[in-house]
């Protein structure tokens, strides 16, 4: 009996998550044999895969190509545009909505407006307007998720679902959530504005009394840290609260929110940064408060996702094998792991964030790229990036890129360099 009543207890726990119901699908529609030949003839590289099969290395004419051991898309990636595909062979006559960018791949993305699917944009600040939206539409939540907030009005419409939030960005709110539960302020390593830094600052609204605080770096960490230890020359209570204005908790104050700190991040921000970040945080508590206070009162566990993980991972194994001398990082330049793996480059070796091949003009010979990390950074047009002699071209992409994407830029520097290809890998 005991046994029965715990499954009614659970099923009726699903329901409420929606995830029974016949309007919200977290787990796809079982279509993926029937999208996936699609997929692979839309975002296939024969030209990259030949080279990942040689050991992700090979000489082509006098370029020696040195592909990273992990790039490109991601497993979260793949299941966001496999229910995508899913949802349109499910619903071909609907109206499919997206929420805001499925993923921050542009190609991905005019994909899916050639499969009639529209987006819904947000508005500076963030918000979006459901208000056109009727039950009989499909709606698409993106790999980043979307607040509670967004979830709730979508719901109250009775929309169909298609939730394809990344199971990384999910352990995230679970993390956020149990802060908020035990009366730790989520500190979120993130961009204040990015979707999934919002979504996983919603979390904390399950509890009345949950509050967060988004930080961007280190240098913004240290305004927190100096405010905690009472540093001379840190902000006043009123500047603090002004700074933090939109990237905290409405009514966030220092002197009570900053007494209990949980460490979370956005999922694609750099690793090393995330772990320096909350040691700082950690230490500024001990200087302030003392270690026994800041042991019972710092929370930090490490919420990078595995992919995010690899691909840095793969950047620095492969600088460490002697750095190549260019290096080429292909995806969207809204695209923070693909910012963050341009930025760890930039450290090794000369690099190049480009968007796509079309970046490299054959005509001139100049590259149109994204120098600095940060999505409003203006782009620059370089000549003679190519060395004249035979030279090493290190490849990576951030985890929302197609290899198709990477295989074209590819071709267009042997182009440059008149390499030639056999047919069918040009």
């Amino acid at each position: 009996m005991e046994v029965a009543l715990a499954v009614i207890s659970q099923k009726r726990l699903h329901v409420i998550r929606g995830e029974m119901t016949n309007n919200y699908f977290r787990k796809g529609f079982g279509l993926k044999s029937q999208v996936q030949p699609l997929i692979d003839a839309e975002y296939h590289s024969g030209l990259i895969q030949r080279i990942r099969d040689k050991g992700h290395k090979e000489m082509l004419g006098d370029v020696t190509v040195h592909l990273a051991q992990e790039f490109g898309f991601c497993y979260g990636v793949d299941r966001a545009i496999d229910y995508a595909y899913e949802a349109r062979h499910k619903f071909p006559d609907r109206r499919i909505q997206l929420v805001g960018e499925i993923i921050h791949n542009p190609h991905v993305n005019q994909r899916l407006r050639d499969m009639e699917m529209d987006f819904i944009q947000p508005t500076s600040s963030g918000v979006f307007d459901f208000s056109g939206l009727t039950k009989e539409d499909v709606v698409i939540l993106p790999a980043f998720g979307v607040t509670l907030h967004d979830l709730k009005t979508l719901r109250d419409i009775g929309c169909i679902l298609v939730d394809t939030t990344c199971g990384s960005v999910l352990l995230v709110w679970k993390r956020v959530e149990g802060y908020a539960k035990d009366g730790f302020t989520a500190l979120i390593h993130g961009k204040h504005y990015h979707e999934e830094s919002r979504a996983t600052a919603s979390q904390v609204g399950k509890y009345s009394d949950g509050r967060y605080i988004i930080v961007r770096d280190i240098k913004e960490a240290e305004i927190i840290c100096d405010y905690i230890t009472g540093e001379a020359g840190a902000l006043s209570k009123t500047e603090f609260t002004q700074h933090f204005l939109e990237k905290a908790t409405a009514g966030f104050d220092p002197d009570r929110d900053l007494k209990k700190i949980g460490v979370a991040n956005q999922t694609t921000m750099l690793a090393s940064e995330s772990m320096a970040l909350g040691a700082r945080v950690r230490k500024a508590m001990a200087d302030g408060l003392g270690e026994a206070y800041a042991e019972e009162h710092f929370r930090s566990f490490g919420t990078i996702c595995s992919a995010t993980q690899e691909r840095q991972d793969a950047v620095r194994e492969l600088m460490d094998d002697g750095p190549p001398q260019v290096m080429l990082v292909i995806g969207g330049y809204n695209s923070s792991n693909t910012d963050h793996l341009a930025h760890l480059c930039r450290q090794f070796t000369r690099t190049y964030h480009i968007e796509d091949a079309s970046c490299i003009d054959l005509e001139t010979s100049t590259i149109r790229h994204k120098p600095d990390v940060g999505a409003d950074t203006e782009q620059v047009v370089e000549k003679d990036w190519l060395p004249k002699k035979p030279f090493t071209l290190g490849m990576t992409a951030g985890a929302s890129t197609p290899n198709n994407k990477i295989g074209e830029a590819l071709v267009r520097i042997l182009k440059i360099r008149d390499i030639s290809l056999p047919p069918g890998l040009q």
